[in-house]
C-alpha cells in the first residue's frame, strides 16, 4: 500500500531514549505523519537517523494499537478487553480508586510508576511529577532500572561535570569502544569514528558480542561479560609497569591513585586471561596501544551497568584515562555526561518542595517484588503506569506481572498505544506522541539543546501527559497555580532562562529550525581539565570515593563473581527494530525473537541454524529462533530486549529470566545480564512431553 503524498515538511525531535536526539523533518499529509527523515538543524546528527525511527513511526502514530479514547476494564485482568469510556467518566474513577487506596491506607500506597518513554523536559517529568508530589504518593527511584550506574561511575570521578561531547573524538588517534553498540545505540557516533579512522586513528573494541563496528576494530577482545573492571585493573597494573602513567598529570588532577593501584596489582597477566576468557596477544596489544597514544578517546555503553560489578567496571574503565593523562586535550577524554552542559533547573519543574517529609522511596528494579509484599507498610494499593512498559522492560517479568495481575490493586494506565502493561489497567488513558506537543529537549549523548511543536493535531481524544495531569490535578481539587502553568510555562520552568548560552531568549521561545550547542557558559569548548574541572570535593578527579564506600562498600573498584548452576549466560542488549518496548508493537517485531548462540554450544545440544529453541531457567521460559555462529563466544547467548508477549508461544520474553533480585555493586541497579540460561531445541521438548517441566519457571 503506497502512502500518501507528502503535502508538507515540518521540523520535530526524536524523543526516544536514546543518546543522540536527532532533529526530525516530518512529512504531514491531512493531519496524518507520512514519512520521518532526519533534519539538518542539529548540526551532530545531520540529516541521519536510524532505520526503526523512519520506519516505524508512522504506524506506531496512526496504526491499530493507537489508543484513540479512554477506556475502562470489563474482563480478566491483563485479558486487554476493555470498553470505551468519555474523559469525565474516566478523570472520576481515577479519582475514586486513588482515593479508595489513600482513604483507607494513606498516599503512598499510591505509586507512579513511569520511566523513560519520551525524553522531552515537559512530556518526560514535569506536571506528573507535581501532581503526585502534592499527593503524597510514594517516590520511585527510576535510575536503577537503566543509566543511574553509569551516570554515578562517572560522577564519582568528575562530580556534575560535562565530560567530552562526540564530536571531538574525531580529533583522536586512539579510540576505545567499551561495551557500546554504536551502529544500534549511538548512531552517529559511526561517523564520528568513521572520520577519525580516515585520519588513521586506531580503533579498539571490547565487548562480548561481535558487533558491527567491533568488526571494523583494529584489535577487538570479546569480553566474557561481566569481567571488564578485571581487564580494566589488569591494564592499569600493566600500563604501570611500561611506565605510561603521565605523572605529572596526575599530581595536578589525580586522587586516590594508591588505593586503586593496590587492587589493582592483585591481578597479574594470567588472572586476567583467565577471567576474562581473552588472550596474552590481545592484552599486550591492549596495552601496547593504550601506552602509546597521544590523544584516546573513550566511549562507554550502557550494556557494562547491567551485571553485579557494573559500577566498578565502568570506574575502573574510566580511571585508565586519568592515570595515562588522556583528557584535557581535544581528542583526549571520555564520552560520557555531555549532558551535564545543560542548564535544566529540574527543582523549578518537578517541584520536590511539595513532597511530604518522610515519604518513602522505592527502587524501581523492586516494585514486582513490592506489589506481592504482604508486609509492606503501607501496601501497594494503586499504581498509575506512563511513559513506560514495565511488564516488557523490567526483570523477573512473571513476578511483575503476578503484581499487577492482583484484582485488589487499582491500575491506571496512560499511553500512546496499547501495550502488554496497559492490559492490565483498569482505566487507560490515550495520550499523544510527541508529533502532537511541545516540548523542548536536552540529550544524554550530545550537547545541543532543541524544542519542537506540533505537526499534527492530537489523534482522537489524546491529550498531552501535561494536560492529563492539569486534569486530574483539577479534579483532586488542588488550587495552586502552579498545576494551571501552560506547556510554554513549564518549557521555561525547565531550563535556566538566565544562562547565557540561551542568547537571551526563553527556553520556549527557541528556533524550531534549529540546535543551540551548549559549550561553557563562556563559550568555549568542554575539555575536561581544562575548560571545565572536575566538580568533586577534592576539584580533581576521585579514583577513590569515599560515597561509595560509605553508601556501598565500594569505594574502589573491586571484582565480584556471580555464581550459577545453569552453563549459559545470557545478554540482552538493544535491537535494531526497538528502542527498549517502543515499536514493539510494528509488524516487524511481531515475529519470533532470535538467539545467538556459539556453534560449540549449539551442537552439544543438538540446535541447529534457524531451529525453534526454548530458552529457559527457575524463573521462566521463552521461544526463540537460533542463529547459530559465532558472533558470540562458548557460554554466551545473545536475544535483543523489548519484544512483547505474543512473540513467544509461552507468553513470556527474556526478561522473565532476568532476577530482580540480583543487585549491581552501587546503586542497587537491575543486573540483566548476569541471567543464566539452558536451551534446547523446542521439538524435542515437545516430544518428550515437558518431563522435566519443574526446571522451567512459571507463566505470569
Amino acid at each position: 500500500m503506497r502512502e500518501p503524498a507528502v503535502k508538507e515538511f515540518k521540523p520535530s525531535v526524536c524523543p526516544l531514549d536514546c543518546p543522540d536526539t536527532c532533529s526530525l523533518s516530518v512529512g504531514v499529509s491531512d493531519d496524518q505523519v507520512v514519512q520521518v527523515r532526519g533534519s539538518q538543524a542539529n548540526p551532530y546528527t545531520a540529516g541521519a537517523i536510524c532505520e526503526k525511527v523512519a520506519k516505524y513511526y508512522p504506524a506506531f502514530v496512526h496504526g491499530e494499537y493507537r489508543l484513540t479514547r479512554p477506556l475502562k476494564r470489563v474482563g480478566p485482568r491483563g485479558s486487554g478487553e476493555f470498553e470505551p469510556i468519555s474523559w469525565d467518566e474516566a478523570l472520576d474513577r481515577i479519582h475514586r480508586g486513588l482515593s479508595r487506596a489513600i482513604d483507607e491506607f494513606g498516599p503512598q500506597s499510591v505509586l507512579p510508576l513511569n520511566y523513560a518513554g519520551p525524553h522531552g523536559q515537559i512530556s518526560g517529568g514535569s506536571m506528573d511529577r507535581r501532581f503526585f508530589h502534592q499527593l503524597g504518593a510514594s517516590l520511585l527511584d527510576r535510575g536503577p532500572l537503566c543509566g543511574v550506574v553509569r551516570g554515578t561511575a562517572y560522577t564519582s570521578l568528575f562530580g556534575n561535570a560535562p565530560g567530552m561531547p562526540p564530536e571531538q573524538i574525531t580529533q583522536a588517534d586512539v579510540i576505545a569502544v567499551w561495551g557500546n553498540n554504536v551502529t544500534v545505540s549511538n548512531l552517529h557516533l559511526a561517523r564520528v569514528i568513521k572520520s577519525a579512522r580516515e585520519k588513521d586513528a586506531l580503533l579498539i573494541v571490547v565487548d562480548p558480542k561481535r558487533t558491527r563496528i567491533a568488526e571494523q576494530a583494529h584489535l577487538y577482545i570479546q569480553i566474557k561479560p561481566g569481567t571488564d573492571v578485571v581487564l580494566a585493573l589488569g591494564l592499569a597494573a600493566e600500563l604501570e609497569r611500561l611506565d605510561a602513567f603521565d605523572n605529572r598529570f596526575i599530581e595536578r588532577w589525580v586522587e586516590g591513585v594508591d588505593p586503586f593501584m593496590h587492587e589493582a596489582r592483585k591481578y597479574t597477566v594470567s588472572d586476567v586471561l583467565g577471567i576474562c576468557g581473552i588472550n596474552q596477544q590481545q592484552f599486550e596489544q591492549l596495552a601496547e596501544i593504550y601506552a602509546g597514544a597521544k590523544r584516546l578517546a573513550l566511549s562507554i555503553g550502557n550494556g557494562i551497568e547491567r551485571g553485579h560489578s557494573g559500577g566498578s567496571s565502568l570506574r575502573a574503565i574510566m580511571s585508565l584515562n586519568a592515570l595515562t593523562g588522556q583528557l584535557g586535550r581535544v581528542g583526549a577524554g571520555i564520552f560520557a555526561k555531555p549532558g551535564l552542559a545543560f542548564p535544566l533547573t529540574p527543582e523549578k519543574l518537578q517541584r520536590p518542595d511539595l513532597i511530604p517529609a518522610g515519604t518513602r522511596t522505592l527502587n524501581i528494579v523492586d516494585v514486582g517484588r513490592h506489589l506481592l509484599d504482604e508486609h509492606l507498610d503501607p501496601p501497594i494499593k494503586a499504581v498509575f503506569i506512563y511513559n513506560h512498559n514495565p511488564v516488557c522492560t523490567h526483570p523477573d517479568q512473571n513476578r511483575m506481572r503476578r503484581g499487577l495481575g492482583r484484582e485488589d490493586l487499582f491500575v491506571v494506565g496512560a499511553d500512546i498505544v496499547m501495550t502488554d502493561s496497559m492490559a492490565y489497567a483498569d482505566v487507560v488513558l490515550p495520550a499523544c506522541s510527541h508529533f502532537e506537543f511541545d516540548d523542548i529537549y536536552a540529550a544524554y549523548g550530545q550537547s545541543y539543546l532543541q524544542r519542537a511543536e506540533p505537526v499534527i493535531p492530537p489523534v482522537g481524544e489524546s491529550l498531552p501527559n501535561t494536560e492529563i495531569f492539569r486534569r486530574l490535578a483539577a479534579r483532586f481539587g488542588f488550587e495552586d497555580p502552579i498545576f494551571l502553568e501552560t506547556d510554554a510555562q513549564l518549557m521555561d520552568a525547565a531550563l535556566d532562562a538566565d544562562d547565557p548560552r540561551l542568547n537571551g531568549y526563553r527556553p520556549s521561545e527557541l528556533a524550531l529550525d534549529q540546535a543551540l550547542l551548549m559549550n561553557t557558559q563562556d563559550e568555549e569548548a568542554i575539555l575536561m581539565c581544562n575548560t571545565v574541572e572536575p566538580a568533586t570535593a577534592s576539584g580533581k578527579i576521585e579514583l577513590y570515593s569515599d560515597e561509595l564506600e560509605q553508601g556501598f562498600g565500594y569505594g574502589i573498584p573491586r571484582y565480584e563473581a556471580v555464581e550459577s548452576h545453569l552453563p549459559l549466560m545470557l545478554i540482552s542488549p538493544s535491537s535494531s527494530k526497538r528502542t527498549n518496548a517502543t515499536f514493539g508493537s510494528d509488524a516487524a517485531s511481531q515475529l519470533t525473537e532470535m538467539i545467538e548462540i556459539h556453534p560449540d554450544d549449539a551442537d552439544a545440544r543438538g540446535i541447529n541454524d534457524q531451529q525453534r529453541v526454548r530458552l529457559w531457567n527457575e524463573l521462566g521460559e521463552v521461544e526463540l529462533t537460533a542463529r547459530v555462529n559465532d558472533s558470540v563466544a562458548p557460554g554466551v547467548v545473545y536475544s535483543c530486549k523489548g519484544t512483547w508477549l505474543n512473540t513467544s508461544s509461552t507468553g513470556q520474553t527474556v526478561n522473565a529470566l532476568i532476577s530482580a533480585d540480583l543487585k549491581t555493586d552501587i546503586m542497587n541497579g537491575a543486573c540483566y545480564n548476569d541471567t543464566y540460561v539452558d536451551c534446547a531445541p523446542l521439538a524435542r521438548i515437545l516430544h518428550e512431553g515437558n518431563e522435566d517441566q519443574g526446571k522451567f519457571g512459571k507463566q505470569g
